[in-house]
């Protein structure tokens, strides 16, 4: 049906109350490359048995983490063919360490309906506090929905993020496994576009592709790893446009320029030099 913006926008979505466990977290880190290297003893602190150090980027998958069905793009005044959708944006603000087990509560809103003629974009904001009512982290995020725009609703401003005008001062190679797409939905995101041939054709795929918030992940992963001395609790802010497809087994590029208190990155795909993400902003805690 079309977006019925009267409907959706500002809806507030129903809460969601979930927990998770140091296992959970282990493998999360397993699905965005941490402890490749089994003598690493550095990378195994994202695996260890009793308190893992926990990437901020785990906040992207902690409340369906235990789904075991494909998500449905049905919210009030909204409801869209999962085959259109993509996502758009994503950002995670910590606002203190993630523990590596814990229960917590979602609430999450409709922020803002963007129409772009030929697609929508649907944003979307949370909050997640813990059984104290502390604020363990918020997040902003976008879906890009083909051919569901048209509803009447404003484009939307731009919001590219000016790189500087000299070379980058590092860059870093960060590669994919040709199934990570299948261990990383092991993460509650069970979208068959990431696990089924048939599925990724219909939706104008020749193949499965990578989850965005994979390559989300493992781009903070390697951000913390190489230029954050591994602290996980360096990053208090990380936001991304996904600007193009990864396939799993491909290594993502990145450049990435150090402003004193941010990280502006791009990644790029080394195979063919094709964009991965952009408006790559990592604030510095």
């Amino acid at each position: 049906m079309p977006i019925d913006q009267s409907v959706a926008l500002g809806a507030e979505l129903p809460e969601v109350a979930f927990s998770w466990t140091a296992s959970d977290v282990a493998l999360y880190h397993l699905a965005v490359g941490a402890a490749a290297d089994p003598m690493d003893t550095e990378g195994l602190k994202y695996v260890d048995d009793a308190k893992p150090k926990v990437l901020p980027t785990f906040a992207t998958v902690a409340a369906g983490f235990h789904a075991t069905e494909a998500p449905k793009v049905s919210f009030p005044g909204i409801d869209i063919d999962l085959a259109k959708v993509v996502h758009g944006s994503q950002q995670v603000t910590a606002h203190r360490p993630l523990p590596p087990s814990g229960t917590a509560t979602t609430r999450t809103r409709i922020a803002d309906l963007q129409d772009k003629g030929s697609a929508a974009v649907i944003v979307q904001e949370s909050e997640t506090v813990d059984e104290q009512g502390n604020t363990l982290w918020t997040a902003r995020s976008s879906i890009f929905a083909k051919g569901e725009g048209g509803f009447g609703g404003e484009r939307g401003a731009s919001s590219k993020v000016e790189l500087p005008d000299r070379s980058p001062d590092h860059r870093i190679a960060v590669p994919t496994r040709p199934n990570q797409a299948l261990l990383y939905r092991l993460c509650g995101d069970r979208n068959p576009l990431h696990s089924d041939p048939a599925f990724a054709k219909k939706a104008g795929f020749d193949r499965p592709i990578l989850h965005g918030l994979c390559s989300y992940g493992s781009v903070a992963r390697a951000v913390v790893d190489e230029l954050l001395g591994g602290d996980v609790t360096a990053m208090a802010d990380y936001s991304a446009s996904f600007a193009g497809i990864v396939l799993p087994g491909e290594t993502l590029n990145l450049d990435v320029w150090d402003s004193g208190d941010r990280l502006l990155l791009t990644a790029t795909v080394a195979e063919r030099d094709a964009p991965a993400l952009g408006n790559v902003v990592v604030v510095k805690k």
